[in-house]
């Protein structure tokens, strides 16, 4: 007979293990099925040791601003086997702690792959083996996503990284290729460059991080340029052969072909779905669009009794994205009144590279293609206390508001610290707050958060210090 639950989550990846604790704290008998690490993608290869390694970067970029704080040093160096070696500790320690939290949420782990086996039921195998029979009332399926290769151009580990190879350097490369400017392409453009590396960024689309906001996306550039990268949009890579230092690309736009010569190219144009091997073929009513098992705006697939969250379903791909769909889900499975679908438009957006960009809700141009009339604020660092004693004064607060309702449309930031201050505009959309409440709202000084209130009071015409 299989062991019975109320739910059996596949997949224990940010939206999995919170969907496991939140079914656990409502009451239900949970078990999850992991077939790799606790935590997943994120945890052990994703959001958590990309910032330890950005963090080693930002440290070596202030190090080598000494002297404009009063201080000096000699021989400065980095050792990048001990920068590595500290991002798989704090990867290590959260999987870890997501072990820890099971535990104490009397949640079962189940080590080995797990798939549908029908309605109701799980198999669980491992390196071949049935290892466990699950039954549940209630299945979510949480098996993430993993990085998508071009048609032509795939990572091999070796010449092409994805993001795998790209964490774990056996040395620095003298000069790499980046092949897309989303989040994880910046991000890892940005760690290699201030290190020291010869960055080259392709972007197919005319501009890099394509989804934020024109004016962030542009002025992002520029910083990116001026710390000695070379962007390349508009450009398409349609040949990568081993020559050179490493590598020789081959990149085309507007017609004309140029070859660029790097150690390493790392690949970085999105993720697919893991809906292989899930046994989606056991249960028909489940669909499945490019790569993504399609949900409705509560989580449930085609089948009853079967959900799917986080990057299973699709875009924005984000661990709080699909930490906030596991507590959904898992509440309306209870049948916990009040809730609310979740709203994309109230989902914030981060990208930690130097200097940081944060977002969340309409872009200015996607607001007035939705028929707004907008007022749009801004503020930049250059007129802030804080930024200035902190020497970061070069970013940008731009706020955009229905001009008739003073709604809070979005909100795009760069600069120092702006992935902490994104969520403060994130609760006021949340909060359906009013142009009127956050130019009342009191900012302490010296902040940075006063440049929120600044680049709301410009939307109206009210700013004080520019």
């Amino acid at each position: 007979m299989p062991q019975a639950y109320d739910v059996v989550i596949i997949g224990s990846g940010p939206g999995g293990y919170v969907a496991a604790i939140r079914s656990a704290q409502l009451g239900f008998k949970t078990a999850i099925v992991e077939r790799e690490h606790l935590g997943g993608i994120c945890l052990n290869w994703g959001c958590i040791p990309t910032k330890a390694l950005l963090r080693s970067s930002e440290i070596w970029h202030l190090l080598h601003r000494l002297d404009e704080f009063g201080f000096s040093a000699k021989d400065v160096k980095f050792d990048l086997d001990k920068i590595v070696k500290r991002s798989r500790a704090v990867a290590q320690r959260l999987s870890n702690g997501v072990k820890g939290l099971m535990k104490k949420h009397k949640i079962d782990v189940i080590d080995g792959q797990g798939a549908l086996a029908g309605a109701g039921r799980v198999h669980v195998t491992k390196d071949g083996k049935t290892v466990a029979e699950l039954a549940a009332k209630h299945i979510v399926l949480a098996t993430g996503a993993r990085a998508r290769d071009l048609p032509t151009i795939k990572a091999d580990g070796k010449l092409i990284w994805s993001y795998r190879e790209a964490m774990v350097p056996p040395k620095m490369p003298k000069s790499l290729l980046v092949i897309g400017s989303g989040a994880i392409g910046i991000e890892f453009a940005s760690f290699y460059r201030t290190l020291g590396a010869e960055v080259t960024v392709v972007e197919v689309l005319p501009r890099v991080l394509p989804v934020e906001d024109e004016e962030i996306s542009k002025m992002a550039r520029r910083a990116f340029e001026k710390q000695g990268m070379k962007i390349l949009t508009s450009t398409t890579v349609t040949k990568i052969a081993p020559g050179g230092p490493g590598a020789i690309v081959t990149v085309e736009s507007a017609g004309k072909s140029e070859q660029i010569a790097v150690e390493q190219v790392i690949l970085a144009v999105g993720i697919t779905g893991n809906v292989e091997h899930v046994g989606l073929d056991t249960v028909p009513a489940i669909k499945v669009e490019k790569s993504h098992v399609v949900v409705n705006e509560w989580l449930e697939t085609g089948a009853k009794g079967i959900y799917a969250i986080g990057d299973l379903v699709g875009p924005p791909w984000l661990a709080h994205k699909a930490m906030h769909e596991g507590v959904l889900c898992m509440e309306r499975i209870a049948g916990v009144k009040g809730l609310h679908p979740m709203s994309v438009s109230n989902i914030p957006g981060c990208t930690y590279c130097q200097p940081q960009v944060a977002s969340v809700g309409l872009t200015e141009a996607a607001a007035k293609e939705k028929g707004h009339t907008v007022n749009v604020g801004r503020f930049p660092f250059v007129g802030n206390g804080k930024a200035i004693a902190l020497g970061e004064d070069q970013g940008l607060i731009k706020t955009v508001f229905d001009a008739k309702t003073g709604e809070l449309l979005g909100a795009h930031m760069i600069g120092a610290e702006v992935t902490e201050l994104i969520q403060g505009y994130t609760i006021a959309k949340t909060m359906e707050t009013t142009e009127a409440e956050l130019m009342h709202t009191i900012f302490p000084h010296p902040t940075l958060s006063e440049m929120m209130h600044e680049s709301v009071l410009d939307a109206f015409k009210r700013t004080l210090h520019i």
